[in-house]
């Protein structure tokens, strides 16, 4: 589930070159502060993917929604209850 969520948020990624130290950003559109940098597109790809999985750990403890992407979903797992 996250595995596949994960390979479908980075193929719909944007790459683009920009004028910086580190010129290649990559964003994922849809999942609102997910971006990185990178001296390399391949370098860029890597942080991206390291973002997107904080991004998605930060989500779940603190219970916000994480926005399907190309039919993937993560929900938030079912807490136990301990007797």
């Amino acid at each position: 589930m996250v595995t596949e969520y994960i390979e479908a948020a980075l193929e719909s990624a944007r790459y683009q070159l920009i004028e910086d130290e580190t010129p290649y950003y990559g964003e994922i559109p849809g999942l609102e502060g997910v971006w990185a940098t990178g001296t390399t597109l391949e370098e860029c790809r890597s942080s991206l993917q390291e973002a997107l999985e904080g991004w998605i750990v930060i989500r779940l403890r603190r219970g916000l929604n994480i926005p399907p992407v190309k039919g993937h979903h993560i929900e938030e797992p079912q807490r136990l209850s301990v007797s």
